[in-house]
């Protein structure tokens, strides 16, 4: 994890001031505003700023004025409700906004959870940070012959040693290109076109702001463990922050959603005869092969 000078002076001055406010606050979190979460090899998620926590779920559900004198175990019960039965609303009213560093390709895969307000690091403005992503030798896997989006099996150490080599030489030759052609004693040529010749493993980085309900929803999808392993681990470090913010909606979104399978109609319907140790395989389920193969895997069966 690298952090720059600026970056670190800045989270430097923002800790040693101190804010009166009324608003509410977590403690847990205050604690986690001014530390950078590594991830990947030069990667980082930190939260810069949030509003709301718990209570805030609870008061929008209740439409009321203050905290309230209720217990935490009511508050816990609503929660859980809420998620159970699919109330978004009340959970859009507590955000967050996360300052992260990222590889490009990357990014372009986070992009595409439009739901948030994002502010990127302009290769038009500023020059690139010469930090790439190379994997760890346990990470470089064969394309899957199941899966068309996933990875098969481990490379072996000779192989994982060459695929290391390309990757870096490519990273090091395009930065070593891009240097070249910004140089104003060579080319000068606009940074706008320049940054096209950097390769996707070139980190980048961006605020990113959602709510908590579109949060949810990005962190159950890449959290899970079908997804891309370098998206999933920045989704774990968030996940860690979205515990110390909201432990109360945490627990209810880690039961409800994330530990959670859904049955189709049809699925219910099986899963209702094997209980009833009534015989039923795929064809008469009505299920198509690779449902009844998910729906037995969720099983254990």
């Amino acid at each position: 994890m690298s952090l720059t000078p600026d970056q670190q002076t800045e989270i430097d001055s923002a800790r040693e001031r101190l804010s009166e406010t009324r608003r509410p606050t977590v403690p847990a979190l205050e604690s986690m505003l001014f530390t950078a979460i590594p991830v990947l090899d030069h990667g980082f998620i930190r939260v810069v700023d949030y509003m709301g926590d718990d209570s805030a779920i609870v008061q929008a559900a209740r439409v009321s004025y203050g905290r309230g004198t209720r217990k935490i175990s009511e508050d816990e019960g609503l929660i859980r409700y809420l998620m159970r039965h699919y109330h978004s609303t009340p959970f859009e009213m507590c955000e967050i906004k996360y300052h992260v560093k990222l590889p490009i390709f990357v990014a372009r895969q986070w992009i595409r959870h439009r739901t948030a307000n994002v502010n990127e690091y302009s290769a038009r403005y500023s020059i690139m940070d010469k930090d790439y992503y190379l994997p760890a030798r346990e990470h470089l896997a064969t394309q899957s012959t199941n899966n068309r989006q996933g990875r098969g099996e481990i490379l072996d150490e000779a192989t994982a040693t060459r695929v290391l080599n390309l990757l870096r030489e490519d990273a090091e030759q395009t930065y070593s290109h891009y240097e070249d052609m910004l140089d104003d004693s060579n080319i000068g040529l606009a940074r706008e076109l320049a940054r096209m010749n950097l390769t996707l493993n070139t980190y980048t980085q961006w605020y990113w702001k959602t709510d908590l309900q579109n949060l949810f929803h990005f962190l159950r999808l890449r959290a899970d463990s079908h997804a891309q392993y370098e998206i999933r681990v920045y989704a774990e470090a968030m996940m860690e922050t979205v515990k110390a913010w909201t432990p109360l909606a945490y627990a209810a979104f880690t039961d409800y959603r994330l530990g959670a399978v859904t049955f189709s109609a049809k699925m219910l319907e099986t899963l209702k005869k094997l209980l009833a140790n009534e015989p039923v395989d795929q064809p008469s389920s009505g299920l198509s092969k690779r449902e009844w193969s998910e729906m037995m895997a969720s099983l254990g069966r």
